[in-house]
């Protein structure tokens, strides 16, 4: 089978070594670029050893010509860039976006959100918010594959389901999450360097963070009823990992084993999502360095309510696994490629 060449703008971010980390085992991608502006001239090795088996490319500032040598683009980059190189893009291109630059379908909202004018708005329409386990074959209609944040990707993946199945109250969802540090990217221990990073536990981006806004839009596509729902991040002194504990309210004549049973059907020939047995209590630690989320439903003191715990790894579920994924969907490539 031809291998696609691949281009990774913003290779040297945590998700942009993770993702080349994804790559080289992927039999059917050739790395052809690696770009960056602060790195231009050096070696991935750089920015983690552990790739010095593999004949990786230098990297190079981002040049618009290499698109006619490359199949896909890979951005990683901070917000607003991805929309610039979408400008550019040929007929025989693919771009998969890891940051935020196509996830709002109104650029107005993104304006809103993300405090910035969106620059390719002719673009928005050719992309789609890509969750894979529900988007599935529809990625192979468009150019531009827009990946959720890694938040909202825990979140999600347990409530569409849900609110599709009228099952909860859409009127009080409570969402607790808490990611390591790696998810808020390189400059993180800049940021936090009078913070006690590695061993304190940080709330922040309470009503504001800008995933609130995704979270709603996926929503409010699934449900004709009203959403509201309250989403507290933390920043945790692990580095890789989220945990989403999220408190709901059941509709009448739903209980536990009824929406244990509505994750399981959906989610049955979803291989990367696993719904545990009930009241199973779950930790990062059985999800990182994988694609999998893994789901469980919790019974409280009172009948009308429970708690779905859900957790991923951020750099691969959230981030760079989720892209690898989209793309063996959309050039029809085993689902576990690159991702075993």
């Amino acid at each position: 089978m031809h291998k696609l060449n691949a281009l990774i703008a913003g290779s040297t971010g945590y998700i942009g070594v993770q993702l080349i980390k994804l790559l080289v085992k992927h039999k059917n991608v050739e790395i052809r670029y690696l770009c960056g502006n602060t790195s231009v001239g050096k070696n991935i090795l750089f920015y983690d050893k552990s790739l010095g088996s593999r004949k990786l490319p230098k990297i190079t500032k981002f040049d618009k010509k290499y698109l006619k040598d490359v199949d896909i683009i890979f951005t990683a980059l901070p917000n607003g860039e991805a929309q610039k190189i979408s400008k550019y893009l040929l007929d025989k291109n693919t771009l998969i976006d890891l940051a935020a630059d196509f996830r709002l379908n109104k650029s107005s909202e993104y304006q809103k959100w993300y405090k910035l004018k969106h620059k390719a708005t002719n673009n928005i329409k050719k992309s789609i918010y890509a969750l894979p386990e529900f988007t599935k074959e529809k990625v192979k209609k468009f150019k531009i594959i827009s990946c959720p944040g890694c938040y909202p990707t825990s979140i999600l993946l347990p409530l569409i389901p849900l609110v599709r199945n009228k099952a909860i109250n859409t009127k009080n969802i409570i969402i607790d999450s808490k990611s390591g540090y790696s998810g808020a990217g390189r400059g993180v221990h800049k940021k936090y360097k009078n913070q006690n990073l590695y061993e304190s536990l940080s709330t922040y981006g309470i009503s504001f963070h800008r995933h609130n806004s995704e979270i709603f839009q996926e929503l409010k596509k699934n449900t004709n009823s009203k959403i509201n729902f309250t989403f507290t991040p933390h920043l945790t002194p692990m580095f890789r990992g989220i945990l989403s504990t999220i408190y709901l309210d059941l509709k009448p004549n739903f209980n536990i084993r009824k929406i244990s049973n509505i994750l399981k059907k959906y989610h049955k020939k979803n291989h990367f999502i696993k719904i545990l047995d009930d009241n199973t209590m779950i930790s990062t630690n059985k999800v990182i360095n994988t694609n999998n989320c893994f789901i469980s439903i919790c019974k409280t003191n009172n009948k009308k309510k429970i708690i779905v715990l859900s957790s991923i790894d951020n750099l691969i579920k959230g981030g760079a696994g989720q892209a690898v994924q989209n793309m063996n969907i959309k050039f029809g490539f085993n689902k576990f490629e690159g991702l075993r």
